[in-house]
């Protein structure tokens, strides 16, 4: 049996319902777990290293920084809570550029706990997992994260970034070519990057997808549900091939699409 983790990153309190109701119903339809990263308390004036808005925020941001909780997005709770398919990971606090590669443990651990109470205050079960905006933590954001999380779910892992502690285990993850590990007792995934795009070929996109997941036991295949509605406008092609990748799935019975939750209590192998 192999097995899938379909992770989205990015819904917040911006996010419209209708779009995720778009990608994912082919999955939840049929019974899949859909991960959403969800950012908790989002800064609505996050731009990229280029200057632009952060594409998943549909409102321009003021010029003062402004935090939109998750809960204020109440269409979208509702939505969220009354779908069972829906299973919410932590991501980051405000998502922040690289909020979780600094040093400062009194800082992570602030963020953490904001995050977790503005998901708790939303009315959402504390998540298993954790993804830190745009896939980086520094040695002390692993060690804080780890305190609360059993599952850290990222795109690499770099020796220097993790704690020293971790280093022998993660020797052998070297040794052993394995994309996933464990460590203090917490389960850390990596992915494949993100496959399912619109910076990919849509015709090579569901073959790449086939490869990676009969590649290993677990594959985490991660999406940006923005990226399917850039500007607004619905990319009717990717959101296509993504419905393509539900009915592959589901043709396949040695393929189980599974949640963070499953790997956190240990009911699905990692490796």
């Amino acid at each position: 049996m192999r097995y899938v983790i379909l992770r989205d990153d990015d819904t917040n309190a911006l996010t419209p319902p209708a779009c995720l109701e778009r990608i994912y119903r082919p999955f939840l339809g049929r019974g899949m777990p859909v991960n959403l990263a969800v950012i908790p308390e989002v800064r609505t004036d996050v731009r990229t290293p280029d200057g632009r808005l952060e594409e998943y925020l549909t409102v321009e941001g003021s010029p003062d920084p402004r935090l939109a909780p998750i809960g204020q997005g109440r269409a979208l709770v509702d939505y969220l809570k009354a779908e069972p398919g829906y299973h919410v990971a932590q991501h980051g606090c405000h998502h922040d550029l690289f909020e979780f590669g600094v040093s400062g443990r009194p800082e992570l651990a602030c963020r953490l706990e904001r995050g977790a109470e503005v998901l708790r205050e939303a009315g959402f079960a504390r998540p298993a997992a954790f993804v830190a905006p745009y896939d980086r933590l520094s040695r002390e954001a692993y060690i804080e994260v780890a305190s609360r999380f059993g599952v850290i779910s990222t795109g690499w892992f770099e020796a220097r970034r993790l704690p020293r502690r971790w280093w022998a285990s993660y020797a052998l993850k070297k040794l052993g070519k394995r994309r996933h590990w464990q460590a203090g007792g917490r389960c850390l995934l990596s992915h494949p990057g993100c496959l399912l795009s619109f910076h990919r070929p849509r015709g090579g996109m569901l073959e790449s997808v086939r490869k990676a997941v009969e590649g290993g036991t677990l594959t985490v295949l991660v999406s940006h549900w923005w990226e399917f509605f850039r500007g607004g406008v619905p990319d009717a092609a990717l959101i296509g091939v993504m419905h393509e990748v539900a009915g592959w799935l589901a043709s396949r019975p040695d393929i189980r699409v599974v949640s963070f939750g499953d790997v956190a209590s240990r009911r699905v192998p990692i490796n």
